[in-house]
């Protein structure tokens, strides 16, 4: 019995390893993985990006926009004499927290009246608009023990009268539900496992077992074979789109303020690009095992570059050069800003644009390729 484990163990070793492909998944991507992520994946939340409307311009209220931003947790991208400018900042995604300082902020703190600052937080990411407004809270209330020469500035907030009152609100996600935040991107994420697994794993079991040399002797012609194999994939993907998408709304209570339309629109540029990684893995791999293995190298690292779980903006800046090539980036931006946000074409169109990009670049490359193996 030994004996016939062992020789099982030593052909199963041969198989493995005879195949430079096949080695090269086994040593080389958990070190390439242990690298990306290890840098990149990261729970910190700092330099947060931070709109500033200072309407007051004292010395006051530049003493604590300075406190904001030598915390290293706030990095302002702009001042703006216009208080709606913060809001179109967030609507764009350009901006996490609005700051807003009214007139008479420094007159306030010399009377002893309690001065009022508002903050605007974009709630779509809901642990990060959590951590903004904590950051927020704890940076007014020194600030406040300073002015207001108090002992513990975890008092100021008890003290009637305290210098200065820290007034928030989460915009597109009032409750700061997390569910709000995760269940779009979910939806995403299985798309892009789905439309991958299909695409490479259906095409490289024809050539597994054989049927696809018979496929190449038919009258068939090579555009219309990628044809008939992705089509079927692609409508597979629009069902199960609108199946976690009713599931997102009705079982999770997941609002969707944007259009149906445009987000079925952008699944499908989306798509291009899912489908097109999958047919290229699937020009690359002889088994299905290769197959499988090759469609989690790519999709691991393009769920955690994505901002899916960790903000792009607190990876390094390699990293987030990297994540302009991942299609998961933008449909992600696409799918919460539809459901959350109800952006339309005017403020996602930078996104769709760059998937249109990535997805007709991917396909064609990935065709040439796929029709080059079949001659």
């Amino acid at each position: 019995m030994w004996e016939r484990i062992y020789r099982m163990l030593v052909k199963e070793f041969i198989q493995v390893l005879r195949d430079p492909r096949m080695k090269a998944l086994i040593f080389v991507m958990p070190v390439i993985q242990l690298i990306m992520f290890g840098y990149a994946v990261t729970t910190d939340v700092d330099h947060i990006k931070t709109a500033v409307s200072d309407l007051d311009k004292s010395p006051q209220s530049r003493a604590l926009i300075e406190r904001f931003t030598g915390s290293g947790y706030f990095t302002v991208i702009e001042h703006t004499d216009r208080p709606e400018r913060l809001g179109e900042l967030l609507d764009r995604g350009k901006a996490v927290i609005g700051i807003q300082i009214n007139p008479g902020f420094a007159d306030d703190l010399r009377s002893g009246r309690q001065a009022v600052i508002q903050t605007i937080v974009d709630g779509t990411d809901s642990n990060t608009g959590t951590v903004a407004m904590d950051y927020a809270q704890r940076i007014t209330l020194e600030f406040s023990r300073v002015q207001g020469n108090y002992a513990d500035p975890g008092t100021a907030a008890e003290i009637p009268g305290a210098p200065v009152e820290l007034r928030t609100r989460a915009w597109f996600n009032p409750d700061l539900k997390s569910r709000y935040f995760n269940v779009p991107g979910v939806i995403a994420v299985v798309l892009l496992l789905i439309s991958l697994l299909l695409t490479a794993m259906a095409i490289v079991r024809e050539r597994e077992i054989g049927t696809m040399e018979q496929l190449m002797v038919t009258p068939i012609r090579p555009l219309e074979l990628i044809l008939g194999k992705t089509l079927p994939f692609v409508l597979i993907c629009f069902v199960d789109v609108l199946v976690v998408t009713a599931i997102g709304v009705n079982w999770f209570h997941v609002p969707i303020h944007g259009s149906l339309w445009l987000l079925l629109f952008g699944a499908g540029l989306y798509l291009m690009s899912t489908i097109g990684i999958g047919l290229f893995i699937s020009t690359i791999s002889q088994t299905q095992q290769q197959a499988l293995m090759s469609s989690f190298f790519f999709y691991l690292p393009a769920v955690l570059l994505s901002g899916f779980m960790f903000p792009i903006s607190n990876m390094p800046e390699p990293a987030q050069w990297l994540t302009y090539l991942n299609p998961l980036r933008y449909f992600l931006v696409i799918i919460r800003d539809i459901f959350l946000k109800g952006s339309g074409w005017e403020i996602l169109w930078p996104q769709f644009a760059a998937l249109a990009v990535l997805g007709v670049v991917l396909m064609t490359f990935s065709s040439l390729r796929f029709q080059k193996r079949m001659a």
